[in-house]
């Protein structure tokens, strides 16, 4: 009995002087966040405006004069730079060959493109189809390789990772990077090539996200709003006033070298994209997006799919943010600037 009558009187005695200053501090810090985030919406909308009005597009600020054979007859095919493309998959039945397919097919000339399909497949039916599908494709006189690895040590970026260790790597300049179930259109590397190629401070460029299931269901209509808004405003401001933003992990196109020098692929998180972004960018590098550049994927169409997908996307950020705080306000490339804007960029 005492020891029922003692627990009310010792929650009375904490709650006053302890809870309720923690309660109050952390709907401040809700607040401020909320303020926040509407200041930032503003200002994109603001922004967006101005670029849609002031047309501010990126062939208007940049080189792009598409890359062709004519420039110096003498070079022929040599005047276009060596691309890599990697294909990271796992257990990819359903899209694996719309996947390969579409790299191969990709108006570029065969002796300067190097197709990388690195799967990290547990399920062995599934590993002898992707092999036979890249020799199906290497018997049409496609440099495509099929790479594996003995374990799955750091997923994506460990695959990613492996694909760059190899000697041939060293002769391309540039790396395309597909998800298994994305298709680029044939003319993907001509219209994103050219702003790397004339533009040496360029590292990435970003390709935008065309969702060929958007209207199957209620939460796929939904997700096509929220990745529209991160594509159409998020990106497209970020792009047009030299800002930061993150790598999409797919559909973009890297600078090897700028890879290279921002410290390569890093496993650390479940954000491999958004690390190599930052560390690319702390750097001094810059990014482009291209927002008429569409890249054909899909959306997922389960709520298992979807929460698993949300989840990496919001914890991968939070747990990056962690370990990089110290290199981010250390840096020497306005740390002020880098930390704003990762604090609210994320992965789409």
């Amino acid at each position: 009995m005492d020891a029922a009558v003692g627990l009310p009187d010792a929650w009375s005695q904490v709650r006053a002087p302890v809870i309720v200053p923690l309660l109050k501090l952390a709907v401040a810090v809700c607040l401020l966040m909320s303020v926040l985030l509407f200041l930032e919406r503003l200002y994109m909308a603001v922004v967006i405006v101005g670029v849609k009005l002031l047309g501010r597009r990126p062939e208007r600020r940049y080189k792009c004069d598409p890359i062709c054979e004519d420039d110096d007859p003498e070079l022929g095919s040599a005047a276009f730079p060596v691309v890599l493309v990697q294909i990271p998959m796992f257990n990819e039945r359903e899209v694996y060959q719309l996947s390969i397919g579409a790299v191969c097919g990709l108006s570029w000339p065969s002796d300067r493109l190097v197709v990388q399909v690195l799967d990290d497949s547990t399920d062995p039916l599934i590993k002898e189809m992707v092999r036979m599908e890249c020799e199906r494709w290497a018997h049409k006189g496609i440099n495509i390789t099929y790479q594996i690895r003995e374990d799955r040590k750091g997923y994506k970026a460990g695959a990613l990772k492996a694909g760059m260790k190899h000697g041939y790597v060293r002769e391309c300049e540039y790396m395309v990077i597909f998800d298994a179930d994305f298709q680029p259109d044939p003319d993907f590397l001509h219209r994103t090539i050219p702003y790397l190629h004339h533009n040496p401070e360029i590292a990435l460029v970003q390709a935008r996200w065309r969702f060929v299931n958007a209207d199957e269901c209620l939460m796929t209509r939904m997700q096509e709003m929220s990745l529209d808004y991160h594509f159409k405003v998020e990106q497209e401001v970020s792009s047009s006033v030299c800002a930061f933003f993150g790598f999409n992990g797919t559909a973009g196109v890297w600078r090897i070298s700028a890879v290279n020098e921002a410290g390569g692929w890093k496993d650390r998180t479940t954000v491999e994209d958004m690390d190599l972004a930052i560390r690319a960018s702390l750097k001094g590098w810059k990014f482009v997006y291209l927002g008429d550049v569409q890249v054909k994927s899909e959306l997922p169409s389960t709520f298992k799919a979807f929460r698993f997908q949300q989840h990496r996307w919001s914890c991968g950020p939070a747990n990056l943010f962690r370990k990089m705080l110290v290199e981010i306000v250390t840096n020497k490339v306005c740390p002020s600037t880098h930390e704003v804007q990762f604090c609210f960029k994320t992965t789409p």
